[in-house]
């Protein structure tokens, strides 16, 4: 068993922000808003991140590269080493395309990787260093 969860991050695509906000708050009693990201919009999913582990937490997002529908749902996964670098090195010796390779957040956020598996799935592995 693992002492933190698999999922450490997710994204929904959306091309109306203001639709899908509306539809998550009816649909789960929410109070989701959305904010600027950068030239984007993200409206966060409500998370305890003082609680530890955290689990897992998400946003919709809203932006030049959020196509909702074939493009699917970006699932980051939190990087088992601790630096998401170790599985990209994985990731390249099992053949599979790398779309970004390892990339700072900004605001002392981490680190992200983002891959398409063996499926043609894009999952992202995400890490403090």
């Amino acid at each position: 068993m693992t002492e933190r969860n698999v999922v450490g991050w997710f994204e929904i695509p959306v091309s109306d922000m203001d639709r899908a906000v509306k539809f998550y708050n009816d649909l789960f009693g929410f109070s989701l808003e959305a904010s600027p990201f950068g030239g984007d919009q993200i409206a966060m999913f409500p998370a305890d991140f003082e609680k530890d582990p955290p689990g897992a937490a998400g946003c919709l997002y809203k932006g030049k590269d959020a196509i909702p529908g074939s493009s699917g749902t970006i699932v980051y996964f939190t990087s088992p080493s601790g630096d998401c670098a170790n599985e990209l090195k994985k990731a390249h010796e099992l053949g599979a395309k790398v779309i970004m390779e390892k990339t700072e957040i900004p605001d002392g956020h981490g680190f992200f990787t983002l891959i398409q598996d063996s499926e043609g799935n894009r999952i992202a592995i995400h890490s403090q260093q």
